[in-house]
């Protein structure tokens, strides 16, 4: 978020090539970490700490040494795990034998969908993304759920008013008619579609959905008032 410059060496002239403005500084994402005495030996922000530390002295060769002190460690301990025949199982990383390089397991390379991704978070180290495919799949077979049950409806106010046409007017066929209303409209449904068109309560695989998304939603408040807790 600061300012970058190209030096060109041939005619020493010196040309800005990027000077973020106060509003492009407001709006980049924030960064959360792990509280330092939270961490475990081998989380990077813990492990490189005398490194990290001799860096920000100025101190080049103490933390070269440092540096070379946990890479000792690491050699050590590879060489132990050898000689014993332990095998060395990573719990977040995979060796990619095509290109010998290890990969973060979790990956997601795709671009983000602002359509379907909700939100991305972290949790044991894995990278998660929340999607609305459970929303989507869920809002269609409610859908279908209410579409069947209109049908249902409007077929029993055609019979019904059929009925009406076939009967000879009278006191009686005047109540009996009143009693055969059809709502005006069916086209527009709010989500308590079945309260207010009386239709019966939608199915059982709706209700486990509708329940699930509750359960997903109140993970997501909890998610959102981790943040506001680290924010503070």
């Amino acid at each position: 978020d600061g300012e970058v410059h190209i030096n060109e060496l041939r005619n020493g002239n010196t040309e800005m090539f990027w000077n973020p403005t106060s509003e492009v500084r407001r709006q980049r994402l924030k960064r959360h970490i792990v509280l330092f005495e939270e961490q475990t030996d081998f989380e990077s922000e813990r492990l490189w700490q005398h490194v990290t530390s001799a860096i920000n002295k100025g101190d080049q060769h103490k933390a070269t040494q440092e540096k070379f002190v946990l890479e000792e460690e690491q050699r050590n301990a590879a060489r132990e795990r050898r000689e014993s025949g332990t095998e060395w199982k990573p719990l977040l990383f995979q060796h990619d034998a095509g290109t010998n390089e290890w990969r973060y397991k979790y990956e997601d390379l795709r671009p983000w969908d602002p359509l379907n991704d909700i939100a991305q978070f972290e949790k044991d180290g894995i990278l998660q993304t929340m999607e609305r495919h459970l929303s989507s799949r869920m809002s269609n077979h409610k859908a279908t759920c209410i579409n069947n049950q209109i049908t249902r409806h409007k077929r029993s106010a055609k019979d019904c008013r059929r009925r009406k046409t076939s009967d000879q007017p009278s006191n009686h066929s005047q109540n009996t008619e009143s009693s055969c209303s059809t709502p005006e409209s069916v086209q527009e449904l709010s989500d308590d579609d079945g309260k207010y068109l009386g239709f019966e309560s939608l199915c059982a695989q709706c209700g486990k959905e509708m329940n699930h998304l509750k359960e997903i939603h109140s993970a997501l408040l909890s998610l959102q008032k981790a943040q506001q807790d680290i924010h503070r």
